[in-house]
């Protein structure tokens, strides 16, 4: 096991917080673990604890790879899984709001090119 700390009370909330708040409904938000790479270039990999949800058919996982290290991605598929471009971010706030905005462009691309097609 890590050293890597819990996501404290008040981190959990800010999640939680900002995922009602995107989606307009409670989304349950679960504690999980993950293992990660935690710099560029280590070749092991590190257990992580995580935070999960999920809406319709899309995942999302904000890891914490440190004290005010964090990393997410959503994905729909092993073949569909996104960034935000950005490896890693010190604010648990700026992270989770990244990667709702980033997935909310990506939905509204989606649904663009089923209606062209």
């Amino acid at each position: 096991m890590s050293d890597i700390p819990d996501f404290s009370s008040e981190e959990i909330k800010v999640v939680e917080d900002t995922v009602a708040e995107r989606f307009r409904k409670p989304i349950p938000v679960e504690q999980v673990d993950t293992e990660l790479r935690l710099d560029k270039g280590d070749r092991e990999l590190t257990e992580c604890p995580a935070l999960y949800w999920q809406v319709d058919d899309c995942h999302f996982v904000l890891a914490k790879k440190g004290k005010q290290r964090f990393h997410c991605q959503f994905f729909y598929s092993v073949r569909e899984q996104y960034g935000t471009g950005i490896p890693e971010y010190n604010d648990i706030l700026e992270c989770v709001v990244s990667l709702l905005r980033v997935q909310a462009d990506h939905e509204a691309d989606r649904r663009k090119e089923q209606q062209d097609s």
